[in-house]
């Protein structure tokens, strides 16, 4: 089954436009999730929504919104209120401005969406709207609402489609200053720098996302079917590193058992070789005993 649009509208660059469909471009579908169960009878649990005065439970009809002022006093919104205030980027993605993407803080990145033609009669113009921001090296920033919130975002060419990432707002973002300005500024020994460059040398790699696993998911689902069969659950893992006390001891150790680790295959190759020759050997003389 197709997943549903979250965002259907129009994108709009200048006065060319094209009907589009905004779909979440990432998913949570398959982690393990729980339900709260009645230890005593276990049946699950049902919550409700009650009166915080009363405790009497509150149908969906007679929930509204409401914005506290002062003391106890709410101002209650209906769904025409929201409606009053509904902005063009409601249903249209305008693309106003376009950046080079390297000036966007990582930082600002949020929630990130896939948008599609949603009609023939708009692909052309879809596609012109791609080729053109691809062609110029940019992303172009755009509003649309979301979940009856504005946010900005970031547009950017993808295969044959655009990706759109959510932008934090200013004001969403904490500067770092006050995490940041306690940490002394130390001196360190340039054999120190050395040392622990090539430990980075040697795990140097490539971003393979499909290699990346969430053990603590796959060790959630080990207890589980543990506790299904009836047996004792795994072992927890270990506990927490200390604090490193002689730093230049641990850099030595540390590249000694990187070197250690990239020499095994080596190892293992040269022992498959030596048993393959002795293989050879042996039966070249079963041979000549033949003979």
């Amino acid at each position: 089954m197709a997943p549903r649009a979250n965002w259907k509208g129009h994108l709009k660059l200048s006065l060319v436009s094209c009907a589009v469909a905004m779909f979440r471009a990432t998913t949570t579908s398959e982690r393990i999730s729980f339900n709260i169960i009645n230890r005593d009878t276990g049946n699950r649990v049902r919550y409700q929504v009650v009166d915080a005065e009363t405790g009497d439970p509150v149908a969906d009809e007679d929930r509204v919104k409401g914005y506290k002022t002062d003391g106890d006093n709410y101002i209650l919104l209906e769904d025409e209120d929201f409606e009053r205030v509904a902005l063009e980027s409601s249903h249209t993605l305008d693309i106003d401005t376009f950046v080079p993407e390297e000036e966007i803080d990582r930082l600002y990145l949020d929630e990130s969406y896939y948008i599609v033609p949603d009609d023939k009669v708009g692909q052309e113009a879809f596609a012109v709207i791609r080729e053109a921001m691809t062609k110029q090296g940019v992303v172009g920033l755009a509003r649309a609402v979301l979940y009856r919130r504005e946010r900005v975002l970031m547009l950017q060419p993808r295969g044959k489609g655009l990706l759109a990432t959510a932008l934090r707002y200013y004001n969403e973002v904490r500067k770092e200053d006050p995490y940041f300005d306690e940490i002394p500024d130390i001196k360190i020994p340039g054999d120190m720098v050395e040392l622990a460059t090539h430990i980075l040398e040697s795990k140097a790699g490539h971003f393979e996302p499909e290699r990346f696993e969430d053990r603590y998911e796959e060790a959630l689902a080990e207890m589980i079917r543990a506790k299904q069969a009836g047996k004792a659950p795994p072992k927890a893992a270990q506990g927490r590193p200390t604090n490193v006390v002689n730093l230049m001891d641990a850099l030595k150790r540390s590249v000694k058992a990187e070197h250690s680790a990239a020499s095994e295959p080596a190892r293992r190759r040269a022992s498959r070789g030596t048993t393959a020759k002795k293989r050879s050997s042996a039966r070249g003389s079963k041979v000549k005993r033949a003979s």
